[in-house]
C-alpha cells in the first residue's frame, strides 16, 4: 500500500484505502516504521503519540469487518525497520494471543544491521535522525529469534539485499512486501502471480532417462509471460495509484510449482547439494526464458514506461545473466520489470493433481482431505502426492526408495539450502517455510536465519512445533505408547466429563465494561486434583438481561470443555479472538476487542492465579490429569471445517484436511 504519512488525517485515509483494496480480495503490505514512535511529541495538541502498534491494532480491527462482511478474509502483513524506537514491542505483539491476528509480522533487517550483529556492536534505534535508545545489536537479533522461537513470528526481511538486487533500484525504494512474502514492493505496488508446473515436465519419470524437458519449459514459460503481461492491462485496480503503479513498471511473478515431486522424478533427494545444483539450473532456465520472452514483447509493444536501458542493465540480476539475454535487452527493452516469484501454490498444486506446493518439500505422501461439496456436506478423499501416484502406477507396491524424503525429516539447513538455489534466479523474493523439529536448540534454530543470511536470502521464515503454535503429534503424559500417525484424522477424544463434587471452591470477579450500566460478575469454581487446582466450571451474572440469552450459553458451552479435563487453555485464546464489529473499548490502558475477549482476560487472569497456566499468553502450566490423546495432525484447529493440524505452508497456516489459508 501506500507510505504510512505521520499525521492523524493521512493514517486513516490510508486505513480507508486498504480498507479498499481488501474488499475487493487483495492482500496487502504496510511499513509502519514512518510512524513516530510512542511517547514522541505531538506539537499543537501537547499529547505525546501513541506509536505505530496503536494504529495496527486499527489495521487489524478493519480487516476483521472486512473479513466478517464477505466470504474471503483478508490477509496483512505488517513490517517495521530493525531501527525504528518501538521495534521492541512490535517483535512481541503477537505474543498476546487477541492482538493483530490478521497481520502477518517481519523485521525489516538491514545490512549495516547484520554487521554489527555479527560484530557484537551497539546499534541505534532512531526516528528523523533522532536517537531514542541505544542497545546491543545482538541483544536485538536473540529477541527476534527467541520470539520467532517460541511463537513463529516475526519474520525476518533482508531489505537492503531486496533493494540492492532489485531491477527498478533507480525507480523505486522497497519497504514491505505482500502477506507471504514473496513480493517485495513498492508504494502502491501489485503483483500477478503464476506458476509453471515442473511436474509435467518430467521425460521419462523414474527411468534411466529421466529429466526436465527444457525445450518444453521454454515454450510454457514464454506462453505464461504473454499472457500475464496480459493480465496486467485487463486487471481491475481498487485504486488508481494502483493501476498506474502496475502499468508503468508491468511487474509479473511467475513461479514454480511441483518442484519436488519433479527432483522425486529425477532421482534426486530434496535438500542435497545435488538437488539444489538441479534446482538451480531450473529456475535459471525459467529466468532466461522469460527475459527472453519478455524482451520480444518489447519489440512487439514497447517496453514498459520506466525502462532506462543503462541503469536496467546495471542492475545486479542483469549481471547475472547471459551475453545474449544482456543484448537482446539493450536492443529491444523488456516489456516488464520483474518477472520471477515464488509464491504460495496451495489450491494451485491440488489442480494440477496435488504436486508439491511451490519449492517446498513434500509435506505428506498421503492423506485425507474433507471436501466441500454443493450441497453443503463435506467428504473424505485420499489425496494421494503427485510423484507417489505416479511411482504406484509405474512399481506397484514397490517400496519407496530412500529419496522419498518428506518436511519433517528433513534438517532445516536443507531448506536453506534448496531457497537460496532458487533464490539466485527468483528476481522478486520466495515464500517457502524452513520446518524445524521441536526439540531443535536455539542455537541451532538460530543458525538456520544466520545462514540464509550468509547464502543470499532474501528472507527468512520458520515453523518450530511447541505449546504455542501447535506440534505435529500430541499424546496424553501417561501414554506409554504413541499413536500412529495418521495425517488428516480428527482428534480423538477418551476422556468422560469429570465428577463434580457436592462444593467446589472458586473466585467471583467484577467486569465493568465501558458504556453498560451494570457490571458483570464472573464466578470460577475449580477442583482440586493431586493437589492442584483447575478450572471446572464458569458463571456469568449480570443485571442487564440483554446479555442474558448468550452468558448461559457461554457458560453452559466452556463450563462443559472444562469439565472435560486436560488442556483448556485454548478457551482463553478463543475468547480473547473475539472481535466485535461494532467496536472494543479501551480498558486499563489495553483495547479490548469485545465482551467476550475482556471474558477471556478473567478466565485467563484466573487461570494465571490458581497456578493452571504460566502466564499471559501461555498455555498449560502442568497438567498430569489430562486425558486426551490426538490421533493424528496435533496442533491448532482450522477457524473453516475444525480439524486440528493446521500447518505452517510457504509462510501461511494452512489446512491439509479443507485447505483453508490464514493467508485468504
Amino acid at each position: 500500500m501506500g507510505t504510512v504519512p505521520d499525521d492523524m488525517g493521512g493514517i486513516f485515509e490510508m486505513l480507508k484505502e486498504a480498507a479498499l483494496t481488501m474488499q475487493q480480495g487483495g492482500g496487502i503490505g504496510y511499513d509502519f516504521s514512518t510512524i513516530r514512535p510512542k511517547g514522541a511529541a505531538v506539537k499543537g495538541v501537547a499529547a505525546d503519540a501513541s506509536g505505530p502498534l496503536s494504529f495496527m491494532d486499527v489495521w487489524d480491527a478493519m480487516c476483521r469487518t472486512i473479513m466478517s462482511a464477505g466470504s474471503r478474509r483478508g490477509a496483512m502483513m505488517a513490517t517495521m525497520r530493525c531501527d525504528h524506537p518501538d521495534v521492541e514491542q512490535f517483535i512481541v505483539a503477537k505474543q498476546d494471543a487477541a492482538r493483530l491476528r490478521m497481520f502477518n509480522l517481519s523485521v525489516l533487517i538491514t545490512d549495516p544491521f547484520m554487521e554489527a550483529v555479527k560484530a557484537d556492536g551497539p546499534w541505534e534505534l532512531k526516528f528523523n535522525d533522532v536517537v531514542y535508545k541505544t542497545i546491543q545489536a545482538r541483544d536485538l537479533w536473540n529477541a527476534i529469534m527467541k520470539s520467532t522461537y517460541d511463537f513463529a513470528e516475526p519474520g525476518v526481511i533482508f531489505i537492503d539485499r531486496i533493494n540492492q538486487r532489485n531491477n527498478l533500484h533507480y525507480a523505486e525504494t522497497i519497504c514491505a512486501t505482500n502477506p507471504c512474502g514473496e513480493q517485495p514492493l513498492p508504494p502502491y505496488g501489485a503483483c500477478l502471480l503464476g506458476s509453471i508446473n515442473l511436474a509435467k515436465l518430467v521425460a521419462d519419470p523414474f527411468g534411466k532417462a529421466a529429466e526436465l524437458d527444457i525445450a518444453a519449459l521454454d515454450d510454457l514459460v514464454r506462453t505464461a509471460v504473454r499472457m500475464m503481461d496480459n493480465v496486467v492491462d485487463s486487471s481491475l485496480f481498487p485504486l488508481d495509484a494502483q493501476r498506474a503503479e502496475a502499468q508503468a513498471k508491468r511487474r509479473i511473478g511467475l513461479g514454480v510449482t511441483g518442484l519436488a515431486d519433479a527432483l522425486l522424478m529425477v532421482g534426486s533427494q530434496y535438500g542435497t547439494v545435488q538437488a539444489a545444483e538441479l534446482a538451480e539450473t531450473w529456475l535459471k532456465a525459467i529466468a532466461r526464458s522469460a527475459y527472453l520472452a519478455s524482451s520480444d514483447l518489447a519489440a512487439e509493444k514497447g517496453a514498459f514506461p520506466l525502462f532506462d536501458k543503462d541503469q536496467f542493465l546495471a542492475s545486479e540480476t542483469m549481471m547475472d545473466m547471459d551475453d545474449d539475454v544482456r543484448d537482446a535487452i539493450a536492443k529491444n527493452g523488456i516489456r516488464n520489470a520483474l518477472l520471477t516469484s515464488i509464491a504460495p501454490t496451495g489450491t494451485i498444486s491440488l489442480y494440477a493433481g496435488n504436486v508439491s506446493s511451490g519449492i517446498e518439500p513434500v509435506f505428506a505422501y498421503a492423506y485425507t482431505r474433507k471436501v466441500l461439496q454443493k450441497d453443503g456436506t463435506r467428504t473424505e478423499e485420499e489425496v494421494v502426492d503427485y510423484a507417489v501416484q505416479m511411482w504406484r502406477e509405474k512399481f506397484g507396491d514397490k517400496e519407496l526408495p530412500d529419496y522419498f524424503v518428506n518436511a519433517q525429516t528433513l534438517a532445516p539447513l536443507d531448506h536453506v539450502r534448496m531457497q537460496s538455489a532458487v533464490q539466485k534466479w527468483v528476481d522478486s523474493s520466495i515464500s517457502k517455510t524452513i520446518n524445524c523439529p521441536e526439540d531443535i536448540s536455539f542455537d541451532d534454530f538460530k543458525e538456520v536465519y544466520m545462514s540464509a543470511w550468509d547464502q543470499g536470502c532474501k528472507g527468512c521464515t520458520t515453523y518450530r512445533p511447541n505449546d504455542v503454535t501447535g506440534s505435529v503429534l500430541s499424546v496424553s503424559e501417561d501414554s506409554n505408547k504413541a499413536p500412529e500417525v495418521d495425517t488428516g484424522a480428527d482428534v480423538v477424544y477418551l476422556a468422560e466429563p469429570l465428577d463434580r463434587p457436592n462444593s467446589l471452591e472458586g473466585h467471583t470477579y467484577k467486569l465493568k465494561w465501558p458504556e453498560t450500566e451494570h457490571a458483570m460478575y464472573i464466578t470460577i469454581n475449580d477442583v482440586i486434583m493431586n493437589g492442584s487446582r483447575r478450572p471446572f466450571e464458569v458463571f456469568v451474572n449480570s443485571k442487564n438481561m440483554e446479555h442474558y440469552a448468550w452468558t448461559l450459553a457461554l457458560t453452559r458451552m466452556v463450563s462443559a470443555v472444562f469439565r472435560r479435563g486436560g488442556d483448556v487453555s485454548f478457551v482463553v485464546e478463543e475468547l480473547k479472538a473475539v472481535f466485535d464489529p461494532r467496536g472494543g473499548a479501551w480498558v486499563k490502558g489495553k483495547y479490548i476487542p469485545s465482551i467476550l475477549a475482556a471474558i477471556g482476560g478473567v478466565i485467563e487472569e484466573h487461570m494465571i492465579n490458581i497456578g493452571f497456566i504460566e502466564g499471559e499468553g501461555k498455555h498449560l502450566k502442568a497438567d498430569p490429569e489430562s486425558t486426551v490423546v490426538a490421533m493424528g495432525a496435533g496442533g491448532k484447529s482450522c477457524p473453516s471445517c475444525g480439524t486440528p493440524g493446521m500447518r505452517m505452508i510457504e509462510g501461511c497456516m494452512t489446512c491439509a484436511s479443507c485447505g483453508h489459508s490464514k493467508c485468504g
